[in-house]
């Protein structure tokens, strides 16, 4: 069985083609390392003894793209995580993540319709939910207005899937992450952003190695119990395996229906604060951080209801959060030994 994973050499990407390669699955990756390096290839293989097939091109070059689908007929599903994906920089540049977001996807689509490719898992987002009424969020809740045009491409893309099921005999599953933390245990990849970290795990880890001089944290005057953002921390191991029961329940045909759409959480909320004592804790190190003004985009709280998830598709997260943070600490002093 071979699988395409778009976006394969990224954070959450190459995490779960260990997991698929681990599975038995040959794994196809395309990437066009705007925010990776080609050498995580090596290090999937140094991980699993084995070596994904791998294509450096962008998504949204429709040419190029239908060229790819027209060499692999025979791909048996696709995980697609290519996606510009940072909050505050969909503030400032939104005609780039919304070009960006759906014409990938969209060109992805043209290439299963016209190849006979009929599954895919979608990598969608808990930002579809906005600021939710009430929490825990389940699948149910109604999706408010987005708060970002990131989360925004992350219900255009749903709607766009749901509506080329319909049409076009696809099935789909849409796996609505909260907040992918932490690295593989082999501290051979994690999270490694080129450039100044957007996301809260990669930069407390860098300002405690030196890289950054402080951490800002966005707001102390939001309406939780220490005053900053709470989020539903998940470990990428347990993520990326989600995605393998994900692509075993569409291949062995034992999906409810044809677009299927679960939370990916631990069911808890942490505050800003509370990663921040996670981290000092289980690292021994103090960190440097400030609070400043909230940052565009950024909504208050929000955890996930897994209880769809964890009955439905017999998964449930398993990393705690000082677990979490210890693996990304590992992977930072491994990265500062090389």
């Amino acid at each position: 069985m071979k699988i395409l994973v778009t976006g394969g050499t990224g954070y959450i990407g190459s995490h779960t083609a260990v997991e698929l390669l681990k599975k038995g699955y040959d794994v196809v990756i395309i990437d066009n390392l705007s925010n990776s390096h080609a050498g995580v290839i090596d290090r999937i293989e140094e991980i699993t003894g084995k070596k994904p097939e791998f294509h450096q091109f962008d998504l949204i070059d429709r040419e190029k793209t239908a060229a790819f689908f027209a060499d692999h007929k025979s791909l048996d599903g696709i995980i697609h995580f290519a996606a510009f994906k940072a909050v505050g920089e969909s503030m400032t540049e939104p005609l780039m993540y919304y070009r960006n977001n759906l014409d990938s996807l969209i060109n992805i689509l043209q290439g299963m319709k016209d190849n006979g490719i009929k599954n895919i898992v979608f990598s969608s987002s808990c930002t579809v939910y906005g600021q939710p009424d009430e929490l825990p969020v389940k699948e149910t809740s109604p999706i408010k207005d987005a708060w970002s045009p990131y989360g925004n491409t992350k219900q255009m893309a749903e709607q766009i899937l749901r509506f080329a099921v319909e049409a076009h005999g696809l099935k789909t599953i849409g796996l609505r992450y909260f907040n992918p933390i932490g690295a593989h245990d082999s501290a051979l990849i994690g999270e490694l952003p080129l450039g100044v970290p957007n996301n809260l795990v990669p930069f407390i880890t860098q300002t405690a190695i030196g890289l950054r001089k402080s951490l800002n944290v966005f707001g102390s005057d939001y309406n939780t119990p220490d005053g900053t953002a709470i989020r539903d921390y998940i470990h990428v191991v347990d993520l990326a395996k989600a995605h393998v029961i994900a692509v075993d329940r569409m291949i062995a045909g034992k999906g409810k229906s044809d677009m299927e759409i679960f939370n990916l959480g631990t069911g808890n909320g942490f505050s800003v604060l509370e990663v921040i004592q996670s981290f000092e804790r289980v690292s021994g190190q103090k960190l440097n951080y400030q609070i400043v003004d909230r940052r565009p985009g950024d909504i208050e709280k929000v955890w996930a209801d897994t209880s769809f998830a964890n009955d439905e598709l017999g998964w449930k997260a398993e990393m705690s959060l000082d677990e979490m943070m210890a693996s990304a600490w590992k992977w930072e002093k491994a990265l500062a030994e090389k």
